[in-house]
C-alpha cells in the first residue's frame, strides 16, 4: 500500500473530506506516472466531490473510475478490503454503499446505507443517499421520509432540503416543496437551481409574476441553463405570449443546441401558425435528440393529418402514444382519432 493510499483511506474514514480530496489527487497524479492508470483514487475523489454536493465534478470523475469494467473490478476490491478492514466505521459502509449505487447495484447498496445509519445515526449522509436509491426506486414516500430526517440532522444541507421539495412537488404537495427552496434561497441566494425550482411551483401554485421573477432570477445567475430558458418558454406559451415563449425556446437551443424539448416546442409554434415546413423541420430536429420524444412524434402526425397523409398520421400517432407517459395525453390522441373517425369505439 502506498502512502498516498493510506492518508487518503485514514482521511476517508475521519469524515476529513477536504484532506481526503488533497490527498486523493496526489494519489491520481502518482498514478499517472506508472504503466497502468489507477482507478482507486479517482474513486475516492468521486465520494468526496458526492458528499459535498458538487454533482457536477462527481460526472466527471466517474469515467475515470466507474465505466470501464476492469476499473469496477478494481475498485470493487479496493471498497470490500477498505469494508473488511474497518467495519464498525459508518464511513466505509457509506463508501461501499456508494460504490455499489454507481455501479448499478443500487437495491444492494440500501443494506450498506443502512449499516452506515446504525454506526453513526447522526450523519446525514447516509441518509441522503439512500432517500435517492427510494426515489429511483419510485418509492416516494421512503425517499420523503429520509430526506426529511437528513434535514433534520443538518438543516443547512442543501441537496437534502432541494431533494425533499422536488419530491413534495412530484407529489402535488406545493406547499411544502416552497419552503424547502425558499430556505435553500436564504442558505445560499445564488443558487440558480433552487430560484428555477422555486419558479416552476409558484406557476404550478397560480402565482405567475413572482414565478416570473424568480425565473429571470435564476437565468441572471446562470444565463446558459437551457433547461430553464425552456421552462420559462413554456411558461410563457400557456399563457399565450407566444412570440416570448419562441424567444426562450431559441434561448434554450443557443445555450444547448441538441436540446430536443424546445425543437419540438418549436415545432408546435410553427404548427399553429401554419407554418408547416418549418414544423416538419423542427419535429425530425427533435426526434435526432431524441428518437423516444412524443411531442414530436405527436407533432409530426399532426403535419401529416392536416396534409391528409393518413396512414403516415396514424404511424406517428401510435408512437406518440407508445412513448407518453402521461394518460391525459395519451386519452387526448384517442379521444382525437376516435372523434376522426380513425378509430373504431
Amino acid at each position: 500500500m502506498t502512502d498516498y493510499q493510506a492518508q487518503c483511506e485514514a482521511t476517508l474514514l475521519a469524515g476529513q473530506w477536504d484532506e481526503a480530496s488533497s490527498t486523493a489527487l496526489a494519489w491520481a497524479r502518482h498514478s499517472t506516472t506508472s504503466t497502468a492508470s489507477d482507478p482507486r483514487p479517482h474513486f475516492a475523489l468521486n465520494v468526496v466531490y458526492l458528499l459535498r454536493g458538487e454533482f457536477a465534478d462527481a460526472w466527471n470523475t466517474h469515467s475515470k473510475c466507474l465505466q470501464e469494467p476492469d476499473d469496477i473490478v478494481r475498485v470493487k476490491e479496493w471498497v470490500e478490503g477498505f469494508v473488511a478492514g474497518h467495519s464498525e466505521e459508518a464511513n466505509a459502509h457509506l463508501i461501499m454503499g456508494l460504490f455499489l449505487a454507481q455501479s448499478g447495484q443500487s437495491e444492494q447498496s440500501i443494506a450498506s446505507y443502512k449499516d452506515a445509519i446504525k454506526l453513526a445515526p447522526q450523519s446525514v449522509y447516509p441518509h441522503y443517499f439512500l432517500a435517492q436509491i427510494h426515489e429511483r426506486a419510485d418509492h416516494l414516500e421512503m425517499a420523503i421520509k429520509e430526506y426529511r430526517e437528513a434535514v433534520r440532522l443538518d438543516p443547512s444541507y442543501v441537496p437534502a432540503r432541494t431533494n425533499l421539495g422536488v419530491a413534495y412537488q412530484e407529489q402535488g404537495r406545493l406547499e411544502m416543496a416552497i419552503p424547502q427552496y425558499r430556505e435553500v434561497i436564504k442558505l445560499h441566494p445564488t443558487d440558480a437551481v433552487a430560484h428555477a425550482n422555486l419558479a416552476c411551483a409558484l406557476a404550478e401554485q397560480g402565482k405567475f409574476e413572482p414565478a416570473l421573477q424568480s425565473y429571470k432570477e435564476a437565468l441572471r445567475l446562470n444565463p446558459k441553463d437551457a433547461a430553464v430558458h425552456f421552462a420559462l418558454g413554456g411558461f410563457y406559451d400557456t399563457r399565450g405570449r407566444l412570440d416570448l415563449a419562441q424567444k426562450e425556446y431559441e434561448a434554450a437551443l443557443v445555450a444547448e443546441p441538441n436540446f430536443g424539448p424546445a425543437h419540438a416546442a418549436i415545432g408546435w409554434l410553427a404548427l399553429g401558425r401554419q407554418h408547416m415546413q418549418a414544423a416538419y423541420e423542427a419535429f425530425n430536429r427533435a426526434l435526432k435528440a431524441n428518437d423516444q420524444d412524443p411531442r414530436a412524434y405527436h407533432g409530426i402526425a399532426e403535419y401529416y393529418s392536416q396534409k391528409g397523409k393518413r396512414q403516415s398520421a396514424l404511424d406517428n400517432f401510435a408512437k406518440a402514444l407508445k412513448y407518453y407517459k402521461e394518460p391525459e395525453r395519451k386519452n387526448a390522441i384517442l379521444n382525437q382519432l376516435f372523434q376522426e373517425g380513425q378509430m373504431a369505439d
